[in-house]
Formats: C-alpha cells, sequence, structure tokens
C-alpha cells in the first residue's frame, strides 16, 4: 500500500468546514462559557447566598443566641445571687463593723466631752444654788 500524499485543497470542503466550525465554536464557547459561567454564577452564588445566608445566620443566631443567652442568664443569676450575697453579706458585716466602730468612738468621744461639760455646768449650778440658798 502506498502512502497518497494528501493537500489541503484536495480535502473535501465539508471535512474542512467541520473543522473549523469545531476549532472555532470550541474557542468561542470556552470564551462565551467561561465568561457567561463567572458572571452568572458569581451574581447567582453572590444574591443566593447573600439571602440564604442572612436567612439561615438570622435563624440560626437568633435561635442560637437566645437559647445560649437564656441559659447564661440562667447561670448568671444563680451566680450573681450566690457571689452578690456572700459578698455582700461579709463586705457590709466588714464595713458595718468598721464604719459604726470608728463612727461611735468618735460619736461617744464627743458624748462623753459633753457629758462632761455638763456635768461641770451641773456641778456650778449646784454651787451657785448652794451659795443663793446661804
Amino acid at each position: 500500500m502506498s502512502s497518497i500524499p494528501i493537500h489541503p485543497s484536495s480535502i473535501h470542503p465539508s471535512i474542512h468546514l467541520s473543522i473549523y466550525l469545531s476549532i472555532y465554536l470550541s474557542i468561542y464557547l470556552s470564551i462565551y462559557l467561561s465568561i457567561y459561567l463567572s458572571i452568572y454564577l458569581s451574581i447567582y452564588l453572590s444574591i443566593y447566598l447573600s439571602i440564604y445566608l442572612s436567612i439561615y445566620l438570622s435563624i440560626y443566631l437568633s435561635i442560637y443566641i437566645s437559647s445560649y443567652l437564656a441559659i447564661y442568664s440562667i447561670y448568671l443569676s444563680i451566680y450573681l445571687s450566690i457571689y452578690l450575697s456572700i459578698y455582700l453579706s461579709i463586705y457590709l458585716s466588714i464595713y458595718l463593723f468598721i464604719y459604726l466602730s470608728i463612727y461611735l468612738s468618735i460619736y461617744l468621744y464627743n458624748l462623753s466631752i459633753y457629758i462632761i461639760y455638763l456635768s461641770i455646768y451641773l456641778y456650778n449650778l449646784y454651787i451657785y444654788i448652794i451659795y443663793l440658798s446661804i
């Protein structure tokens, strides 16, 4: 068998057209589809994902945060009630003890000074009454 050389002009026009169309369509479709799909997918995905994620996240986060906050508020109320009762009882007992001891010592000191002045005054009054009675 001998090989017959094939010249491009000897190729049948339908084969030539099919090769040309396949190359043209492959290039055109690849460019068109890449641009179209990139634009379409970017727009579609951005809109879809934004809507989906906003709805999903709002519902999920509202449920999650409300349940978390409910549990946290219960924990916080128990913690604060115990902590504040212990802290306030200790703090107030120490504070009131110190404050009242200082305040009462100063107040009683002033009261004792007034009592001394009153006793001196009453003593002078007593002496004056005795002096007048003589």
